[in-house]
C-alpha cells in the first residue's frame, strides 16, 4: 500500500519530466534555425552536431536575403492572404455548415456526402483545374490567384456543421415563437453560439494559408506576388543550399505567426480545446 502511494505521488514529477523533454525536442529546432542564421556557411555545414552557437554573430545572411527579396512586400502578401482567406472561409463555412446542420432540404445528405468526399480526395488533384481557371481569368501573379482555392473550404464546412449540429433545437423554436425569421435566427441566435468554432476555423485557415507552398509556386512565380513560403522555397537549391541564408529567411518568415499567436493565444487554446470536444 505504501509503495502504491509512493508511485502515485511521483506521477506529477514524471509528467513534468515528460513535458520538459517534449518542450526541449520542440524548442531545439527553432533555436538551431535562429543560431544558424548568424553562422558562416562553413560553420553551418560543420560535421560536429553539438555546435549550436556561432563563433561570432554575423548579419551577412540577413543582409543577403533582404537584398534578394522585398520582405515588406512578402509580409504584405502573406498577411493579406491570411486575412482574406479567414474572412472567406468563415463566411462561407458558417452559412454552408448551418444549412447542412439545421435546414431540411432535398439533397442535404448528398451535399454533405460531397463535402466529405472532397475532404478525402488529395488537394493536389484540384491544382490543374484551378490553375486553368486562373489562367483563363488572367489572374496569375495576383492576390486573387492566391486566394482562389480558399474561397470555400470543405474542412470548414464540416467543422461548422458539427458545431451547429450540437446546439439544442429549443433555441430555434424559441426564436420562431418570438417572431424571428430564418436569417435573424442564424445571425442573432445561432451564430453567437458557435464563436469558438469560428475562432478555431480562423486559426486553422491561417495556418493552412501560411504554410501553403505548391499553389503559390505555380500561380504566383513573380517575386512581387509571392508569399513567404514561396520565397523560402526559392532559397532551396537543387545542388547547393546556403543554409545561413535559408535559416535567416525562415527566421524572418516565422515572425508573423509568432506575433499572431502571442496576440490570439487565449482564443487559440480555447478554439482548439472546444473543437477537440465537438469533433
Amino acid at each position: 500500500m505504501g509503495q502504491r502511494k509512493s508511485i502515485v505521488s511521483n506521477i506529477p514529477f514524471v509528467s513534468i519530466f515528460i513535458l520538459l523533454i517534449g518542450t526541449i525536442l520542440v524548442t531545439v529546432p527553432f533555436l538551431w534555425m535562429f543560431f544558424t542564421a548568424f553562422k558562416t556557411f562553413d560553420e553551418s555545414t560543420s560535421i560536429n552536431p553539438f555546435v549550436i552557437f556561432p563563433s561570432e554573430f554575423r548579419l551577412d545572411a540577413f543582409i543577403f536575403v533582404t537584398d534578394m527579396f522585398n520582405f515588406g512586400r512578402l509580409y504584405f502578401n502573406t498577411i493579406t492572404l491570411i486575412i482574406l482567406r479567414i474572412i472567406c472561409a468563415v463566411l462561407t463555412a458558417t452559412m454552408a455548415g448551418y444549412a447542412l446542420a439545421r435546414i431540411k432540404f432535398f439533397g442535404r445528405s448528398i451535399c454533405f456526402a460531397m463535402v466529405l468526399a472532397q475532404m478525402m480526395v488529395p488537394s493536389q488533384i484540384f491544382i490543374l483545374p484551378q490553375y486553368l481557371i486562373i489562367v483563363r481569368l488572367g489572374a496569375t501573379n495576383t492576390l486573387f490567384g492566391l486566394l482562389f482555392p480558399g474561397l470555400v473550404t470543405a474542412f470548414g464546412t464540416f467543422l461548422m456543421r458539427q458545431h451547429f449540429k450540437s446546439l439544442p433545437a429549443s433555441l430555434e423554436e424559441s426564436a420562431r415563437i418570438d417572431g424571428a425569421n430564418p436569417f435573424q435566427i442564424f445571425l442573432r441566435v445561432m451564430l453567437p453560439m458557435v464563436t469558438s468554432g469560428m475562432v478555431a476555423l480562423g486559426i486553422f485557415t491561417a495556418l493552412f494559408a501560411y504554410k501553403e507552398l505548391m499553389w503559390p509556386l505555380i500561380v504566383n512565380p513573380a517575386n512581387f506576388a509571392m508569399p513567404l513560403s514561396s520565397a523560402l522555397a526559392r532559397l532551396q537549391g537543387q545542388s547547393f543550399t546556403h543554409f545561413p541564408a535559408l535559416m535567416a529567411a525562415a527566421t524572418l518568415a516565422s515572425i508573423p505567426m509568432i506575433v499572431i499567436y502571442l496576440i490570439f493565444q487565449k482564443w487559440f487554446i480555447q478554439g482548439i480545446a472546444t473543437t477537440g470536444l465537438k469533433l
